[in-house]
């Protein structure tokens, strides 16, 4: 009788593991002794390795359970924050205690350096306000703007050189980033910051868009009926 001798080459070793995922729990032994390769350091065994690679797994877990956990924190500070600034709008008597009350929380509350409105329509009582411009809703010098009034979408980042000469005048070096936000019917709010990184393209406007429509119905309260 001739003996004859499978030879197997490492792929169909490697591709008969696959299939039998459970062979090593019938011989633990070899699963001790089988040696695993490192990118750096001393080889290892597979129990060890495998340990190792579990301790990696469950230390990106634990990153990203924190980076959840923070972004949670955030959001529900952002929450009340808006909650609050929603109330102080509403407790006004009038459109200009209104908008005082909006740039000063936009101001205090939400840390914002530089504060600007520009209304389409102008408001008595508050002719001499420095954060306040009165521009009509037609005019040439809101061209810049169309798109953003047109969509009623907050931006946010570092504007064009003449969105930041119009908010913000002779200050306009100062600011570094803004996050605009668009006021159906109303006009444009703009917060400018001294930090580039504090309003960035992409980041999150839902509560910019909350604070839009709070701010809307706030003043629309006083408009002169039709």
């Amino acid at each position: 009788m001739t003996d004859v001798t499978e030879k197997l080459g490492a792929h169909e070793v490697a591709a008969w593991l696959r299939r039998h995922p459970q062979f090593l729990k019938q011989f633990p032994d070899l699963a001790l002794s089988l040696v695993v390769p490192r990118d750096e350091g001393p080889a290892a065994s597979l129990a060890s390795y495998q340990l190792e690679v579990l301790r990696d797994k469950n230390r990106e877990l634990a990153r990203r359970l924190q980076e959840l956990f923070g972004n949670a924190q955030e959001n529900e500070r952002l929450a009340v924050r808006t909650h609050q600034f929603t109330l102080a709008l509403m407790k006004q008597g009038n459109a200009a205690d209104t908008l005082r009350a909006l740039a000063a929380t936009l101001a205090e509350d939400f840390n914002g350096d530089l504060v600007r409105i520009v209304a389409f329509e102008a408001f008595a009582g508050l002719e001499q306000a420095e954060w306040l411009q009165h521009i009509p809703a037609n005019d040439a010098r809101l061209q810049p703007f169309r798109d953003c009034i047109a969509e009623g979408e907050p931006l946010c980042g570092r504007l064009q050189p003449e969105k930041h000469a119009l908010l913000y005048g002779a200050r306009a070096e100062e600011v570094q980033s803004t996050a605009l936000l668009p006021v159906a019917g109303i006009g444009l709010v703009a917060v400018g910051s001294h930090d580039a990184n504090r309003f960035f393209p992409g980041m999150g406007t839902l509560f910019l868009r909350m604070m839009g429509e709070a701010v809307a119905v706030a003043l629309k309260r006083y408009a002169p009926a039709v």
